[in-house]
């Protein structure tokens, strides 16, 4: 017997670890101690250690914490640090800022422009600077960490008088001094929201000029792509450019063919993918669901896929309605319906499952939620997308083996965003941990209800603090803001 007991502030023993890296799964006991993974042994290593505390994990899987690379919690990780949606899944950081729209750097001039206004109402945009979110971060002490994009609209937002025209070369140049400032103090990269009317007249040329900087910081490019409808493939075409132009990686939101004459297309879709990527890092994130959710965009109400209403500033009567029994009551069209409900949030009823699963099951998909947190009937995504990759995907429908499901969702997430010691359970990285059970694990978060906690997630520790344990938070939050480390890296195999 070891005659110096080594100490640790947590065992985990007798797990089945999944170390992200997509490796199979093998029996290991792990040890914790000041917030890092200090020893990794076959069963009964650890015999001779001591703890604070010991965990019995009797062949659940332990596994990296999950990373959420497709947040809207820029807002809510401040006002709500608690961050319940995630934590019961499992997530042990969040990354904000996507799709273009950043609580910070903003300076606004009156009520947030769609679709900044998913984050909150004017009063959430008190952060000026980059830096400024940061300390507000570290401030909050959420219970998870917290990686951050910077939104291309909300650069736009503190520069132009409106957001329908191209940016002037001086407003991309004030931009681009916000985007530095921002990559100085640890921002991963930049996103756009090119969908969106507030950033569709945005010329491709100005997105290439914004992008300038990030090559040189070690960042990336993330893309709300112009269109997911009918011109993807030239969407897709456009992120690759900027990509190339500014020498960095590229990673495509939310991949989805949307609208019914798109069904089917995920397989030249993917092809565009798999091509660029020989001489243009590229990859993408999708979330596990047929349905679709964002502010009302009138241009989506077209009667050929059925809308389900989440909020209504006019009429918050409205939510839960799908927006054709709402013409129906009003006796308009559905378009007139959409201009009376707005502003307005919707979930579209606008993938087919087939794509889902072809574009989830791709190597070179990570999982994000793009949960909406301020949302009163929010997507069950928000509450349930990790959980179902693992219950329902990899389990019950066996799309893909469990030890894949957890690389989309830890080591390929935190190689991409260039987040340094995480996403790999490896001795030296921080102890962001999830201990689940591979045969109970489930999404609980349905449309009528979508506030609803996983099954099966029985432990989550967050910088070596236990931070949730049988559907019960400990009160600890651990988390902190996590700076951009040596940029995005390929893998062994030179995919991205």
């Amino acid at each position: 017997m070891n005659s110096h007991p080594e100490q640790a502030d947590t065992l985990i023993v007798g797990a089945r670890l999944i170390d992200g890296t997509g490796s199979p799964a093998v029996e290991r006991d792990v040890a914790v101690r000041d917030g890092r993974i200090v020893a990794i042994t076959a069963p009964g290593g650890l015999a001779g250690w001591r703890a604070d505390a010991i965990f019995e994990a009797e062949g659940r899987v332990l596994a990296p914490g999950f990373i959420d690379v497709h947040t809207h919690d820029d807002t809510h990780v401040i006002r709500s640090p608690q961050m319940l949606p995630k934590l019961t899944q499992g997530v042990t950081t969040v990354i904000v800022g996507n799709c273009g729209i950043s609580a910070s750097p903003v300076t606004l001039k009156g009520d947030p422009p769609d679709p900044m206004n998913l984050l909150g109402d004017a009063a959430a945009f008190k952060y000026p600077t980059f830096a400024a979110y940061v300390d507000a971060v570290n401030a909050a002490r959420p219970a998870v960490n917290v990686g951050a994009l910077i939104g291309h609209t909300a650069l736009r937002n503190n520069h132009m008088d409106r957001l329908d025209r191209a940016a002037t070369p001086s407003e991309v140049e004030g931009m681009r001094a916000q985007l530095e400032e921002a990559l100085d103090n640890g921002a991963l990269g930049l996103s756009s929201g090119l969908a969106y009317g507030s950033a569709f007249n945005a010329p491709p040329e100005e997105v290439k000029a914004l992008a300038e900087p990030l090559s040189k910081a070690g960042a990336l490019y993330t893309t709300h792509m112009r269109t997911e409808f009918d011109a993807i493939l030239d969407a897709m075409d456009e992120a690759y450019q900027v990509g190339r132009h500014a020498r960095v990686p590229v990673v495509i939101s939310h991949l989805k063919c949307a609208g019914p004459s798109n069904w089917g297309r995920s397989v030249e879709v993917l092809k565009s993918l798999e091509t660029s990527r020989d001489g243009q890092p590229v990859g993408c994130d999708c979330y596990p669901y047929n349905r679709s959710s964002s502010t009302l965009d009138l241009k989506q109400v077209t009667g050929d896929i059925d809308i389900t209403i989440t909020w209504s500033t006019p009429h918050p009567e409205m939510a839960g309605k799908l927006i054709r029994e709402v013409a129906a009551e009003w006796g308009v069209s559905q378009q007139e319906a959409g201009k009376r409900l707005q502003p307005a949030g919707a979930v579209y009823h606008n993938m087919s499952e087939d794509d889902v699963r072809r574009i989830l099951s791709h190597p070179a998909t990570m999982v994000g939620s793009d949960g909406l947190p301020n949302d009163p009937l929010p997507h069950p995504r928000l509450w349930g997308a990790f959980p179902r990759v693992l219950g329902h995907y990899a389990r019950d429908t066996a799309l893909l083996p469990l030890e894949e499901a957890v690389r989309k969702m830890t080591s390929l997430s935190a190689r991409r965003f260039g987040i340094l010691e995480r996403g790999e359970v490896k001795v030296g990285y921080h102890a962001d941990l999830v201990l689940f059970d591979p045969e109970k694990v489930r999404d609980a978060a349905t449309f009528a209800e979508p506030q609803q906690p996983a099954d099966g997630i029985d432990a989550v520790w967050v910088n070596g603090v236990l931070s949730y344990r049988e559907r019960a938070v400990t009160g600890e939050r651990a988390g902190h803001f996590v700076a951009r480390g040596a940029g995005s890296r390929l893998d062994a195999h030179g995919a991205f």
